[in-house]
Formats: C-alpha cells, structure tokens, sequence
C-alpha cells in the first residue's frame, strides 16, 4: 500500500464521511411540523406532564396523612425499598 492509497483510505474517506452526515444535519426540513420561537404567540393548550398518571396531587382514597407530627412521610429512595 502506497502512501496516496494510505491517505485516501485513513484521511480522505472519514473525512467524507463526516462531511455528509454535517451536511445532513444542516440541511433545512422543508416538511414536518413547525417550530416554535421565543415571542411566537403559543396557541396551544397547556399540557402538564407528570410521573403520576393518574395527575399531580393524586391521594388514595380515605388516607389524609397517617404519619405522626414530624416523622418523615417519603419512603424509599435510591435503595428501592419501597
């Protein structure tokens, strides 16, 4: 292997490579959706997102808050013991 063959197959293809995927990440999407801008008017409801499917704030029903004054009230953690 000669140092031009050296060359194409170490320098020249990976660079054109990352070249192409570049390009396809610069190019502009003239489908699909929209995107929203600072100062755009949002037209849209809001949609709140939370771990709890059933909404933020869900209580079983019939418990209040069976702790004692000032024993913690989380349970579980990093650990998983739930």
């Amino acid at each position: 292997m000669n140092i031009v063959e050296t060359i194409v197959v170490f320098a020249v293809i990976p660079l054109a490579i990352y070249g192409l995927a570049g390009l396809l990440t610069l190019r502009r999407r003239s489908g699909g959706a929209s995107r929203h801008r600072s100062g755009q008017a949002w037209e849209y409801p809001a949609m709140w997102w939370s771990a709890n499917p059933d909404g933020a704030g869900h209580r079983h029903a019939g418990i209040e808050n069976s702790a004692p004054e000032g024993a913690p009230t989380a349970a579980g953690g990093a650990r998983g013991n739930w």
